[in-house]
């Protein structure tokens, strides 16, 4: 007896900040990641052939309102993950969005949101993937481009493993 294949499905993630340095996440109110804490974004328009660039604009925009272009954001992490939560794959698109927020976004209907010390965050509930892998690569690579892969499968521990880094940009 053989299972179906698994899907993949293409997404953004959007690590914005406050003038303060604190870091906006969303209190999901919808599946993925319901009832956990985690940064803005959503998966491409793959039917208009969406970039992962006009994605993350997009999507900024309907879930903060603020405008921003592509020159505003810096691509850090591109992260394979295979058999997230069993369901499917997701090739995720990581973004460090360069311009700030003044104030809290209001609530819309895939969450609410909140501005946390990245200290405070490790302390928050978030997905196991995000503590495992999608923090790290946050603190470590941020700055530069890390191509990733992760085995998510939930019957065994999640392995991340490190396929590509390129240079910090200055």
């Amino acid at each position: 007896m053989s299972s179906a294949p698994l899907g993949y499905k293409i997404a953004v993630l959007v690590f914005l900040e406050n003038e303060a340095g604190e870091l906006l996440l969303m209190l999901r109110a919808k599946p993925p990641n319901l009832g956990s804490w985690s940064p803005i974004g959503g998966k491409l328009e793959t039917a208009i052939g969406e970039s992962p660039f006009e994605c993350a604009v997009r999507e900024t925009y309907e879930e903060t309102g603020l405008p921003v272009t592509t020159s505003d954001l810096h691509l850090f992490a591109m992260i394979a993950e295979k058999a997230y939560e069993g369901h499917s794959h997701w090739l995720m698109f990581l973004f460090r969005c360069r311009r700030r927020l003044t104030a809290l976004p209001p609530d819309i209907a895939e969450g609410k949101f909140g501005f946390f010390s990245r200290a405070a965050i490790d302390k928050l509930d978030i997905p196991e993937t995000d503590r495992t892998a999608l923090w790290p690569i946050y603190d470590q690579h941020r700055d530069r481009f890390v191509a990733l892969k992760a085995d998510c499968a939930p019957s065994r521990p999640i392995v991340v493993e490190i396929e590509e880094i390129t240079p910090a940009v200055h």
